[in-house]
């Protein structure tokens, strides 16, 4: 791989409910991911990587901030609204204006900035165009195509295309286009896939063939579902969390191949139009594979739980960077990383000076991708003060070295986690580590301070009381 451009053109592909397990390179042997993996065989591909919050918006205004989702105020996905035995904590409902976005900053730098995709942080007056993009091709207010995969979409930011045109097909075509149009300046594309949000859809013919997959493997045999507790949360509390323990799912296991595909298709247009070498290309997702609701399309294993949780399902995940700066293609990186980090990251990357004032919560990945085993802080956040859709209740976790601590609003119950030795979060250490547990619970609740976090508070018609 070699590198000419004096700024790189950078390409960050996010999408909506990918799972940590769910890329073959990553350890699924029912999902087939063959450029993702190709992708990671040829940058870093990172193990405990996180995004910023469990569900969507949180971690998009992270992305786009470079701070703690509690830091920008955006601590649910935009829309949602729970009550259970606590009071929904207020939030934002919008990137705010006042944040200089990484895409402004790029574009003041002589970047082309443009985004494709899922959106999800306002209304049109917060559109992408009012946080730094000279173009938006699909991005509007929905966090989940309304009208489905197939066109017609009724995406107002999105002509509709031949009727049966599949969604993540034309909006890889849409980047493609810019890709082969780019007039040689450096570009910022921001392709923010809806794919593998729900519904899921995709064409019948290449469902078929994983269906056949799963019958050769066994998998229509086993148990797939195993049935939980009632939600927690009002809006469902007569239905049962619905845990998926097999990756099994054919139509699922065809959107994420479909998906692959279509990155496929970048990639090549960026070797065909000679921009592969000087592009730095992020793959990751903005939460969790959803495991416990909704269909449960996915399973997480061994990782606990999945999307709307505090567990490590409902925040790991898959990472990959290729980068002409990447100095050992195909290595793997152990070091916890989290979305605030990205904003610092593309701008050195792209030889800019770094904004502290506005990434305040984001460290530059650079040295890890240049070999270094370490990056200069001690510890990383989340703060979701909501109940999730599906089954998780409000609290905030710090992961430190190897020790995550998790604390839950509800009843202030705290639980402790060696992620080096129980990856699955299935043994509760804090009793065993009283001092260690303190520790941590003390430097969760200093940053809640730091950020000015919001805690929810009882629901006085539920009984409840923090």
């Amino acid at each position: 791989m070699t590198y000419s451009k004096k700024k790189p053109n950078l390409l960050f592909i996010l999408i909506d409910d990918m799972g940590w397990m769910d890329l073959g390179c990553y350890g699924s042997i029912f999902y087939e991911t063959p450029n993702l993996d190709r992708l990671a065989a040829e940058g870093v591909r990172f193990t405990d990587a996180y995004a910023a919050a469990p569900v969507c918006s949180p971690t998009r205004a992270s992305l786009m901030s470079g701070k703690y989702p509690a830091h920008v105020g955006v601590t649910n996905w935009i829309g949602g609204h729970t009550t259970g035995k606590l009071i929904d904590a207020p939030y934002i409902r919008h990137l705010p204006l006042q944040e200089k976005s990484v895409a402004t900053a790029l574009k003041e730098h002589g970047y082309r900035t443009w985004h494709v995709g899922k959106w999800h942080l306002g209304g049109r007056e917060h559109y992408p165009d009012r946080h730094g993009f000279d173009v938006n091709i699909g991005g509007c207010s929905w966090g989940m195509p309304i009208n489905g995969y197939f066109s017609p979409y009724g995406i107002e930011t999105l002509e509709d295309g031949p009727e049966g045109e599949y969604l993540t097909d034309r909006l890889t075509d849409e980047a493609v286009k810019l890709i082969r149009q780019n007039d040689g300046a450096p570009f910022f594309l921001n392709l923010w896939h809806y794919a593998v949000h729900i519904p899921i859809e995709v064409s019948e013919k290449l469902t078929k063939r994983f269906a056949e997959k799963a019958k050769a493997l066994g998998l229509d045999r086993v148990e797939t579902f195993v049935e939980g507790e009632f939600f927690p949360c009002e809006h469902k509390k007569q239905l049962r969390v619905q845990r998926r323990i097999v990756q099994s799912d054919p139509a699922y296991a065809a959107m994420i191949n479909n998906l692959d595909w279509n990155i496929g298709r970048l990639i090549d247009a960026l070797e065909e139009s000679g921009q592969l070498d000087d592009t730095v290309i992020v793959f990751t997702s903005d939460n969790g594979g959803l495991a416990t609701a909704e269909g449960s399309p996915t399973c997480n294993s061994p990782l606990q739980e999945g999307k709307g949780w505090m567990y490590e399902g409902g925040v790991r995940e898959p990472l990959i960077i290729r980068s002409p700066f990447v100095t050992k293609p195909g290595s793997v990186c152990e070091v916890p990383v989290t979305s605030p980090d990205f904003y610092p990251t593309l701008l050195e990357l792209a030889g800019l000076e770094l904004l502290p004032e506005q990434h305040t919560d984001g460290v530059s990945l650079v040295p890890l991708l240049k070999g270094e085993e370490s990056l200069s802080r001690e510890a990383i956040f989340w703060h979701y003060p909501h109940y999730g859709n599906q089954g998780g209740t409000p609290g905030s976790s710090v992961r430190e070295g190897d020790f995550k601590l998790i604390e839950f609003f509800e009843d202030g119950r705290v639980e402790l986690y060696n992620l080096r030795t129980d990856l699955s979060e299935e043994h509760n250490i804090a009793e065993q580590h009283p001092e260690r547990t303190e520790r941590l619970r003390r430097k969760l609740h200093q940053w809640r301070e730091q950020v000015q976090a919001i805690i929810p508070e009882g629901n006085p018609e539920a009984g409840a009381a923090v």
